[in-house]
């Protein structure tokens, strides 16, 4: 199959595969701890795991269109904050 009009990239290949690693890594998680125990964050309702992946991924998906916008390239800056973000998340949401 000829994937070229979807414009994959290194890049892009990378991006999925992460992703792909986070519910991979989700799921070893669930397995090995099920239940996740939900809980009352900051945002006042309750979240599961899956729900703080899924606000990781789409904070972390706004601050670098924020950084493309704002600043321009060097998106490794936009990669360290949304890891800090997404901890965060996972800590206190």
């Amino acid at each position: 199959m000829d994937f070229a009009w979807m414009g994959w990239t290194p890049f892009t290949a990378v991006f999925f595969a992460t992703i792909a690693g986070l519910i991979l890594s989700m799921i070893v998680w669930e397995k090995l701890s099920p239940g996740g125990a939900p809980r009352f964050g900051v945002l006042r309702f309750e979240t599961t795991r899956g729900d703080r992946l899924f606000v990781s991924l789409l904070g972390s998906a706004f601050i670098h269109l924020a950084w493309l916008f704002f600043v321009g390239d060097a998106l490794w800056y936009a990669l360290g904050l949304s890891v800090l973000y997404a901890l965060a998340v996972f800590r206190w949401v």
